[in-house]
Order: C-alpha cells, then sequence, then structure tokens
C-alpha cells in the first residue's frame, strides 16, 4: 500500500513539474530523452535494493532530473542587424572618404581626419535618420551603399585636406556677362547682396571667398572650375530680371490674394519660392523646397504658432536652424542640407531655406501670430 501511494505521489510531482516546463521556457541543454524516476519501469518488489544501497549486479540505469520550475529561461537570440563596415573607433583611408562623402551633404565639417570618433558617429547618425535607415552611428552596407549613390568619389588632394585652386576662370577685375551670371547666382543663395554690375570688384570678391569657405573649397576669392560647379549646381539660370536688378511689382509677383494683407509669409510650390509680403509689398524672397511625396508639406492658411533659432528635430535629431512652426511639427526653417544638395533632396515636410542670410533676417522680422500661405 505504501508502495502504491509512494508511486501516486511521485508521479502527481512529476505531472506538476512537466505541466510548468511545457509553459515556460526551459535551457535544455544537458537534458535527454531518458525518463524520469517518476516514470522508471524497474520492479518494485519488496526485494529489491534500497535506494542507499550499490547492487552488486545489474545496477539500475542513473536518471538525469527533468528541469525544476525554478530553471532560468533559456536567453533569447536577438535578431542581429547588418554588419558594421566602420564604427567608432577606426582609422585609416576608407573613414577619410566616409567624412569626406558626409561633407559634401553638410553632414561633417572640419578637417578630414581618418579617425571615426564621436563627431562622425552623429555624422552619420543624422544622415541615418534622415534617410530612413537603422540609426546606429555605424556604417553598415545600406548606409554606405546610399551615400555612395549620393555623392562623388574624393579626390586625393580632399581626403588629404590639401586643395589646389584650378586656373582662375573670373577674378578681381574681370568684367562681362559671365561676371553678371556669376553675382545673380551668388545673390541667389545670399552671398552677394549687392547690384549685379558685370564687374568684378571688392565686394565681389569677398562674396565668392565666403562661398568657398562654406563648401570647403580653396579660399582665393577667384572663380576656377571647382568653384563654378559647385555654384551652378547649387543655383538656377538667372533671369532677365535678376540680371539687370528689375524688382517685380505686386502684381507681377503671382502671389496669391491671401497674402496681400498684413504680414504673410507666401510660399509658392510652383514656384518654389517663399516671399515675406507686408501689405501686399514684397520685402524679402527666397528659394525653398518640400515635403517628399511620402511626406508632403501641408497646404493652406496658417499662422506662426512659436519658433526656436536653434531647434533641433526631436524625431530625425537633426538641425533645424531659424525653425518658424506653423502647423504642428512643420516649419520654416534653414537648411544645410538643402544648401549643399538643392532639389536633389526634399525636406519631412517643412519648408527648407537654403539662404542663411536671408533666413537669419527673416527670422527677426516675423512674429508670433504672422499669417502663412502655402499654396500650389
Amino acid at each position: 500500500m505504501r508502495t502504491t501511494r509512494s508511486m501516486a505521489l511521485m508521479a502527481l510531482l512529476a505531472s506538476a513539474v512537466l505541466g510548468t516546463t511545457a509553459c515556460e521556457p526551459v535551457d535544455l541543454i544537458g537534458v535527454t530523452a531518458e525518463p524520469s524516476t517518476a516514470t522508471t519501469t524497474e520492479p518494485t518488489a519488496s526485494t529489491s535494493p534500497a535506494p542507499s544501497q550499490t547492487p552488486a549486479t545489474n545496477p539500475q540505469p542513473t536518471h538525469k532530473p527533468s528541469p525544476k520550475p525554478t530553471d532560468k529561461p533559456a536567453k533569447k537570440t536577438e535578431k542581429a542587424g547588418p554588419s558594421a563596415l566602420m564604427s567608432k573607433g577606426d582609422t585609416g583611408m576608407k573613414v577619410r572618404e566616409l567624412q569626406h562623402r558626409l561633407h559634401q551633404l553638410a553632414w561633417f565639417s572640419g578637417d578630414i581626419t581618418g579617425s571615426y570618433g564621436q563627431t562622425t558617429v552623429e555624422a552619420v547618425r543624422g544622415f541615418q535618420a534622415k534617410r530612413k535607415l537603422r540609426e546606429t552611428g555605424a556604417v553598415d552596407s545600406a548606409t554606405w551603399a546610399t551615400l555612395v549613390k549620393m555623392t562623388r568619389t574624393p579626390t586625393a588632394e580632399e581626403l588629404n585636406n590639401k586643395l589646389t585652386p584650378g586656373p582662375a576662370l573670373l577674378k578681381l577685375g574681370s568684367s562681362g556677362d559671365r561676371v553678371r551670371d556669376l553675382q545673380a547666382r551668388l545673390r541667389q543663395i545670399g552671398w552677394y547682396e549687392g547690384k549685379v554690375t558685370g564687374s568684378y570688384g571688392r565686394e565681389t570678391v569677398t562674396s565668392v571667398e565666403g562661398f568657398q569657405r562654406r563648401r570647403g573649397l580653396p579660399v582665393t576669392g577667384e572663380v576656377d572650375q571647382r568653384t563654378w560647379d559647385r555654384l551652378v549646381g547649387m543655383t538656377h539660370t538667372p533671369t532677365s530680371a535678376e540680371l539687370t536688378n528689375v524688382v517685380a511689382k505686386p502684381k507681377e509677383t503671382g502671389l496669391d490674394a491671401r497674402c496681400l494683407t498684413g504680414r504673410a509669409l507666401c510660399i509658392s510650390k510652383r514656384t518654389n519660392s517663399l516671399v515675406w509680403v507686408i501689405d501686399g509689398k514684397p520685402q524679402i524672397r527666397m528659394d525653398v523646397r518640400f515635403g517628399s511625396y511620402e511626406t508632403p508639406t501641408r497646404e493652406g492658411a496658417f499662422s506662426i504658432g512659436w519658433k526656436s533659432p536653434n531647434h533641433v528635430s526631436t524625431i530625425y535629431h537633426t538641425p533645424m536652424p531659424y525653425a518658424m512652426f506653423f502647423s504642428g511639427g512643420q516649419a520654416v526653417h534653414y537648411s544645410a542640407d538643402f544648401a549643399a544638395r538643392g532639389y536633389a533632396g526634399a525636406s519631412h515636410g517643412c519648408v527648407n531655406v537654403r539662404n542663411l542670410s536671408a533666413i537669419t533676417s527673416l527670422y527677426s522680422q516675423v512674429a508670433v501670430g504672422d499669417k502663412v500661405i502655402v499654396y500650389t
């Protein structure tokens, strides 16, 4: 009777153990398919040796215990992301190339060092966030492929911070239509504020120097082929009005009627322009770009809700200088990416401005409550 009760009790305990391990992850290392002591098929006659005795012949098999409910769960293996091609702490020419390609898109500033430090990590993370890649700060194959597609291969001089200027195409003392074109293009992006004269004077030299310095080009004040190509890539062919200093009259601007009263930021998707208008009179005009198809800039009548001069996106962790918010998270702000790449890119819904001096002036004039009209 005792033997029967003992076997029943052991069977009940075994069932409890099996019931627990069926619903909890367990570490199965070392567990075999052998039966537990509760399910042994050995005879249970009273002549069997006691548990503390060691039989001389036919020894009973040694059974490994089933996992207990208190056993630690097996560790879940996390899905590994793409392996890094470059990451923090790396050095060498490949890192130099990475830094220069990021520099081309205005994500990395300063000298090309070849050392993957925190500045490079933040530049990579910002680039990844902007392109909806995994934000790791390390360069995987997807990040590298995207970056290479958007940039050109750096020269040996660029990789070693040794840029040699080419022969001057235009310089101090030059004159003519080519100089007019230069001055008008510099005006488009806020580097030249004087009249378009066709004469390459000191003001033009200073403007070219500023443009070259901002783009990491040899600062000479003279226009070589590299400087000209960079400027042309960032601007449009000047109109007749731009080349002759003709200021468009309000009726000729094509502004939305809602912009012609009070104070308004008049933003046209058709002309990719922003015009700051006070009582129907245009004050400042600048080029802008908008959100992509997936993240469009909203159209309609809004007003400035709040301003932030040194704002950083809480979603993409990218700078949004001189941000003027008009619809939720959408704002008018300066974009270094727009300044570097022009219309090759897009925003995530904001209105990007590439003319730093113009938006600095605009920011100081616009007040909370001013109208914002976005239209096609």
